[in-house]
Protein backbone atom coordinates (compact mmCIF):
# COMPACT_ATOMS: atom_id res chain seq x y z
CA UNK A 1 0.00 0.00 0.00
CA UNK A 2 2.75 2.51 0.57
CA UNK A 3 4.84 2.02 -2.14
CA UNK A 4 1.14 2.73 -3.87
CA UNK A 5 0.59 6.20 -2.00
CA UNK A 6 4.64 6.93 -2.67
CA UNK A 7 3.98 6.24 -6.57
CA UNK A 8 0.66 8.18 -6.68
CA UNK A 9 1.97 10.97 -4.82
CA UNK A 10 5.10 11.10 -7.20
CA UNK A 11 2.89 11.41 -10.31
CA UNK A 12 1.27 14.12 -8.50
CA UNK A 13 4.99 15.82 -7.76
CA UNK A 14 5.72 14.93 -11.11
CA UNK A 15 2.19 16.62 -12.57
CA UNK A 16 2.60 19.61 -10.37
CA UNK A 17 6.45 19.80 -11.53
CA UNK A 18 5.56 19.95 -15.44
CA UNK A 19 2.59 21.89 -15.03
CA UNK A 20 5.09 24.80 -13.02
CA UNK A 21 7.66 23.86 -15.91
CA UNK A 22 4.89 24.88 -18.84
CA UNK A 23 3.81 27.44 -16.68
CA UNK A 24 7.25 29.21 -17.27
CA UNK A 25 7.70 27.91 -21.08
CA UNK A 26 4.47 30.08 -21.57
CA UNK A 27 5.73 33.14 -19.42
CA UNK A 28 8.87 32.99 -21.59
CA UNK A 29 7.16 32.56 -24.22
CA UNK A 30 4.72 35.86 -23.94
CA UNK A 31 8.65 37.78 -22.80
CA UNK A 32 9.61 36.92 -26.29
CA UNK A 33 6.15 38.20 -27.65
CA UNK A 34 6.84 41.55 -25.93
CA UNK A 35 10.64 41.91 -27.15
CA UNK A 36 9.11 41.42 -31.25
CA UNK A 37 6.30 44.37 -30.81
CA UNK A 38 8.83 46.34 -29.33
CA UNK A 39 11.17 45.43 -31.84
CA UNK A 40 7.92 46.35 -34.39
CA UNK A 41 7.68 49.87 -32.54
CA UNK A 42 10.92 50.63 -33.18
CA UNK A 43 11.20 49.79 -36.60
CA UNK A 44 7.68 51.64 -37.29
CA UNK A 45 9.85 54.57 -35.75
CA UNK A 46 12.90 53.90 -38.07
CA UNK A 47 10.15 54.20 -41.21
CA UNK A 48 8.47 56.85 -39.35
CA UNK A 49 11.88 59.21 -38.83
CA UNK A 50 12.52 58.12 -42.89
CA UNK A 51 9.93 59.32 -44.01
CA UNK A 52 10.33 62.56 -42.27
CA UNK A 53 13.52 62.90 -43.60
CA UNK A 54 12.30 62.31 -47.12
CA UNK A 55 9.67 64.39 -46.83
CA UNK A 56 12.00 67.35 -45.47
CA UNK A 57 14.36 67.00 -48.83
CA UNK A 58 11.47 67.58 -50.76
CA UNK A 59 10.55 70.42 -49.07
CA UNK A 60 13.83 71.52 -49.60
CA UNK A 61 14.40 71.07 -52.79
CA UNK A 62 11.00 72.88 -53.56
Amino acid sequence: IWHYVRYNYGLCGERKRDREREGERERERERERERERERERERERERERERDKDSMRDKARD
